[in-house]
């Protein structure tokens, strides 16, 4: 017998300039990984992935697709090719998850909230010719998951990626993460972990987290367990991942990360003052006390680990000055390298909800306009400018903060603190990449070994 035949694609925002996202940089579509190991035996699965190569039709007798809010319409077009040769279509992921009703007129199949509960239901029910139109997703306990089909990732991903936590307590304003994926922090079985990072081939890995140490003393010790799983079984990878300020709370999770292959730790600081930080309902930093970010960048710095501080411009409260108060903060302070980007109200979040109820989204022509909210553009009316003079005012703080000089005294200056070339030139490499991306072209170089010299694989 023939077996069916499953295509998983993975599709790139048109809207933006693919040239300006170095492949290298960017982990592999591991939801689609999931879903191809969900699926039976019977089924011969392909990705097509629109990160390295455009969208070419192929013929399936099941297709699925998987969006964020910035491609969604990419995911769209895509499917109504094959709803043209009457080929059924599946969408899942976190737009679809938030926006049923809209996603439901493009495909013949909306999955909402996460997959594993229901995929192999889904494909029964196509066996058996009963499709339904949505499917539920439950939060179940992050135990025995399947091993993604990693075969099918493009060839050319340099990182892997691998998730060991779910779920978010926080509710900040501005993210839908405990929306799509709830409010309970789930935890992978360590043991199962470490099983899989043995599998990965790669000697690049992020984890994809959202808080990678969690919330508590309890998730903070299962972080080191992990750490020292690694360390113990020999895993050598270099990696980075996610957390919060409380990331430095307790020294050993920095001691053990760091012995385990860290190189650069991701924190979402969002701004430097607590006016924002109060609106954005960002509740741990303000803990945490804005006047204590110096002293949890030095301590991870401590254990020769950089930070990538992510931060927010254009929340209500900003002014023009404040823009660049936060881009002086960013280049003055600890951290080794600065994501910038504009805050953006993604459907499933209270701060679209406002925007939405007052008036002030500005690309409202759904679905084609989601294209636009890839966090590099402003989508709203700004309180106090408007959004063209916040837009100019971002296209100078963010030649002010990538500037080419800049980011290598930086990287000196990383360097110095943390004692590692290889979380200077982690961070290092992370600017450069945001320069590429904010102004759209490409600014060598991105090799490491040019960078320094050579830093061979492990330090």
């Amino acid at each position: 017998m023939s077996k069916n035949k499953l295509i998983l694609i993975n599709p790139f925002n048109q809207h933006t300039k693919q040239g300006t996202y170095d492949t290298h940089t960017i982990s592999p579509p591991l939801a689609l990984g999931i879903i191809a190991a969900l699926t039976p035996k019977n089924w011969d699965v392909e990705i097509i992935d629109e990160n390295f190569e455009e969208f070419a039709f192929t013929d399936a007798d099941l297709v699925g697709i998987t969006a964020v809010t910035a491609n969604v319409n990419r995911a769209y077009e895509i499917a109504s090719l094959y709803k043209e040769s009457n080929i059924p279509t599946i969408i899942g992921g976190i737009h679809a998850s938030m926006v049923p009703d809209e996603a439901e007129k493009y495909v013949e199949v909306v999955v909402i909230g996460e997959a594993e509960s229901i995929w192999k239901i889904l494909i029964s029910d196509f066996e058996n010719g009963r499709l339904k139109k949505r499917y539920d997703g439950e939060l179940l306990p992050m135990k025995n998951m399947p091993l993604p089909r990693r075969d099918l990732f493009h060839p050319n991903y340099s990182y892997a990626n691998i998730q060991t936590t779910r779920g978010c307590p926080m509710k900040c304003d501005f993210c839908s993460v405990h929306t799509f994926n709830g409010s309970q922090y789930r935890q992978r079985p360590v043991e199962e972990v470490l099983d899989e990072l043995e599998t990965i081939p790669q000697d690049l890995v992020y984890f994809v987290d959202d808080n990678i140490i969690g919330y508590s003393k309890q998730s903070a010790e299962r972080a080191i367990s992990l750490f020292k799983g690694m360390i113990e079984r020999g895993i050598k990878k270099d990696w980075y991942c996610q957390a919060s300020l409380n990331v430095a709370d307790n020294e050993d999770v920095l001691k053990y990360a760091a012995e385990s292959g860290c190189r650069l730790i991701l924190i979402g600081i969002e701004s430097e003052k607590e006016e924002q930080l109060q609106e954005a309902n960002k509740k741990l930093n303000l803990k945490m006390g804005i006047e204590n970010y110096q002293e949890v960048f030095d301590r991870i710095h401590k254990y020769g680990i950089s930070v990538l501080g992510a931060l927010i411009y254009g929340l209500d409260s900003d002014s023009i000055e404040d823009l660049y108060d936060r881009t002086r903060f960013a280049i003055d302070s600890g951290m080794d390298a600065m994501q910038a980007t504009i805050v953006t109200p993604l459907p499933g979040t209270g701060l679209y909800k406002r925007m939405q109820k007052e008036n002030r989204l500005t690309y409202t022509n759904y679905p084609e306009d989601w294209k636009y909210y890839h966090f590099l553009e402003a989508v709203h009316k700004p309180l106090k400018m408007n959004p063209d003079e916040f837009m100019e005012a971002m296209l100078e703080n963010w030649s002010i903060m990538y500037d080419d000089k800049l980011l290598k005294k930086k990287m000196l200056r990383s360097l110095k603190a943390t004692r590692s070339p290889k979380a200077a030139t982690w961070a290092y490499l992370s600017n450069v990449e945001r320069h590429n991306i904010c102004f759209g072209d490409s600014k060598p170089p991105l090799d490491p070994n040019v960078l320094l010299g050579g830093v061979g694989n492990r330090e």
